[in-house]
Order: C-alpha cells, then structure tokens, then sequence
C-alpha cells in the first residue's frame, strides 16, 4: 500500500487537462446493460471505480473491452446473474446495475453498495420509484432483490432531490410500458449526460435537467457511441488548488457554467478568474478574504467541493463557516486538518473556520474520495512535506493525480507504506 508524500511551499503553474466525468461514467457504464447491442464510451475517467464497473459487467456475462479513455460494451450475452457480494460492495454507484438490470432484465440482485463512509446514503427512494414502476423490492441476507412481471410506466414524487434515485429511475424506466414522470428531479450535469446516451440508445425523454423528467418507454434500445461530459468536480478541485497554492492555472476542458457556484465564491475570496469558451485562468490570492458557503443541489455549491474548499479557507483572513445540507458526515477531514495547524470545529452540519493559519507538514489519512483531495490541498499549503495515507479513496475518482500536479509544479510522489504503517493503518 503506498502513501502520497507533498512538499508544501511550492507556487504552481502551468496548466492542467480535465478528464471525463466520474459521477457520468459510474452510471452510464451500467446503462450500457439496457442496449441490445455494443455500446462505446469515449472520454472515460482512468479511476478504479471504472475498472471495478467493467469487471462487474464481465460477471455478468459482458463482453467488455477497456482501453485507456474508450470503454466497448457488448451486452448481448449478459444474464441477470446475482451479484450480492464482492466488487459491488465497494462500489457505491453499483447501485445503477439495480435499475439498468431491472429495465433490461425486470429482475436484479444487487448487495448494498459501499464507496465512501459518509454517514447514512439511504436508497428509499431508489425503491420508491421502483416499486412505483411494478418491482417488488426486498432486501435478503444484505442485498436487493428486485422482481417485476413487468414494468409500467407511473407518476414517481421524489421526497429528497437525489441524483441517485433520478438517474435510477430512468434506467428502469426507460424500457417501461407507458409514460413515466419523475417530479422533484435532480438537475445536475451528468443526469443530462446520462439521457443524452439513453436518447441516443434510442430512449424517449424529456426535461432531463429539470425538476421534472418525461420518459416514454420503448421496448427495445441500441447500441450507441457517446462522450461523457468534463468532470466539474475534478475541475473544481484545481480551481480550488490554484487559488490555494497557485500563481497562473489554466484549466482546460471543462463547461463553465457547471461551475458557477464555485467561480462567484472564489472570486468572493479575491481571486482573479478568467474564463474562456472551454478553459477557466485561476489565478493565486495574495490576502484571500473568509467566505462562508452552504453546500446545495445543483446549482448551488456542490458537497464533493466542500472539503477541498474547507481547506482552502484556512488561510483566509477571518472567520468562515461551512456548511453541509447534504452529508452531516462530511467533515471526517476536519481531524485531519487540525492535525496540520488548522483552528477548524465542528457544530452540527457546519464547520467554523478561524484563519489566517499557517499549516505544517503531517501524518494525515484520507477517510473518503473528497477529504483525499482536500488533504493534498492543505499539503501543498503547509510548510514541509505532509504524507498522507488512504490512497485507495483518492484513486477512485481522480485520473493521473500526481502527473497532473508535477506539471504544474508541484513537489509530490508515492512511497510504499512500511509494515509498522500498514499495521497502524489497520488498526
């Protein structure tokens, strides 16, 4: 197991290229499953939670090929195998295989999911929508059985604005008899990304990034090629470390708008950002102003942006206070970061931040996927050389991590963990 060593003090510039979405990617690999015939995804995310999807596909009996960013699926000789154990548990986004399966299959048994521990992510309304469709839904000796004689379309209310639960839906629903209507729909980028393969499959809907999505079931898909959707939150997380340690960061490959909530706050801070057709400049802060922030459905402040910008506030003048209406679990970095210098406490869902603070070099540990980035963030700021542990969440969701920071400056490289390390770790 390796760990990633920072040396902080470091200015960064250059100019850095955003892969593919990973929250696209995670769903339209299992949507793939619907078609009846080879679909190919091209900008695909290098991550592991990719390659954890396309194995799960070949246990199924896909015909899989995953080559660098492109990803060919043929799902004609896939069965609705159960898949109660193993790689679907360390996959929270394996729960798409339960709608693409069901919509494919009308049957599916799927273990609960795992990914990052941030507390309770419950899928009631994942079930909601589906016993809506016609499934009968139990959950047997840790999974999710899913059955259905058939599935027809109906008027589906989503008590939370789930993105989950929005995209699930639509891939039962898009092989269901009838029309289905899903009110109190998520909006974010990558539900638009994942209708606009469907559509393309040869699905039927309307208003996918509105509050109200209309499918119109048919009773057979194709296959397809289709370009996932620049990954916002990878984005966001290099604007944010340009403002952090940064001097001139170009960032390239992304849709501005998706980043609208991050760009008004850091220009809050005192950044100068300029923004092209494809490309956002981030330059650095010489005396960054504290801001407060509430993380929101989209298109408000995004909660995988949230500990990366927590980071970011502590060396910001003042107070700031951060708050997250979406996981109350997300602030595990907050420990972290303390470990470092930072005068960070938790209240409730927020957490109150008193800058300016110098960070220090430490031992620290990633719990989940966004703290990781958050962490690297604080050990480019920090002085000395931060190590930090629990890599496997960071790999999940950032393609080419360290290539992508030394070729802007930064000082940072992998070292396997010792024995004494390993035996800390698990404990």
């Amino acid at each position: 197991m390796d760990k990633l060593m920072i040396e902080g003090g470091h200015r960064l510039e250059g100019s850095v290229q955003i892969s593919g979405a990973k929250n696209s990617a995670v769903a339209l690999v299992p949507a793939a499953i619907l078609a009846d015939s080879s679909v190919t995804i091209d900008n695909l995310p290098v991550i592991s939670d990719v390659d954890l999807l396309a194995d799960l596909l070949r246990e199924i009996g896909g015909d899989v090929t995953l080559k660098d960013q492109t990803i060919k699926i043929n799902p004609a000789t896939m069965m609705a195998m159960p898949l109660p154990n193993g790689r679907v548990k360390k996959l929270r986004a394996s729960y798409y295989l339960m709608g693409a399966m069901l919509g494919k299959f009308k049957k599916a048994v799927i273990g609960l999911p795992g990914g990052c521990n941030l507390g309770p992510r419950p899928i009631d309304q994942h079930i909601k929508g589906f016993e809506a469709l016609g499934a009968k839904v139990t959950n047997e000796q840790g999974a999710i059985y899913l059955r259905a004689d058939e599935l027809r379309g109906a008027r589906i209310y989503l008590d939370v604005v789930s993105v989950g639960a929005t995209i699930n839906i639509m891939l039962a629903a898009v092989r269901a008899k009838g029309q289905t209507i899903i009110e109190n729909a998520a909006k974010e980028p990558e539900i638009i990304d994942v209708a606009t393969l469907l559509t393309n499959m040869g699905a039927r809907i309307k208003g996918a990034g509105t509050n109200v999505i209309r499918i119109e079931g048919v009773e057979s898909l194709s296959g397809c090629r289709h370009s996932i959707i620049p990954d916002r939150i990878e984005a966001g997380t290099y604007m944010i470390l340009a403002a952090a340690a940064g001097q001139r960061v170009l960032i390239d490959n992304v849709i501005p708008i998706h980043l609208e909530s991050l760009t008004a706050k850091l220009r809050e801070m005192g950044a100068e950002i300029d923004i092209k057709d494809d490309q956002i400049i981030v330059g650095g802060i010489r005396d960054k102003r504290g801001v407060d922030i509430k993380t929101l459905v989209y298109p408000g402040f995004p909660t995988d942006l949230q500990q990366p910008f927590t980071s970011l506030l502590t060396s910001a003048n003042g107070t700031s206070i951060v708050t997250d209406t979406i996981y109350d679990a997300r602030f595990k970095h907050i420990d972290e970061l303390r470990r470092m210098g930072a005068n960070v406490k938790v209240e409730g869902r927020s957490a109150i931040i008193n800058g300016k603070t110098e960070l220090q070099g430490a031992k620290v540990r990633a719990s989940d996927l966004r703290a990781g980035a958050a962490l690297i963030i604080a050990g480019l700021m920090a002085r000395g050389v931060t190590e930090l542990s629990g890599l496997e969440h960071v790999d999940r969701g950032y393609e080419h991590l360290e290539e992508k920071l030394m070729g802007i400056g930064a000082v940072i490289w992998r070292e396997q963990m010792s024995e004494e390390e390993l035996e800390e770790v698990e404990s």
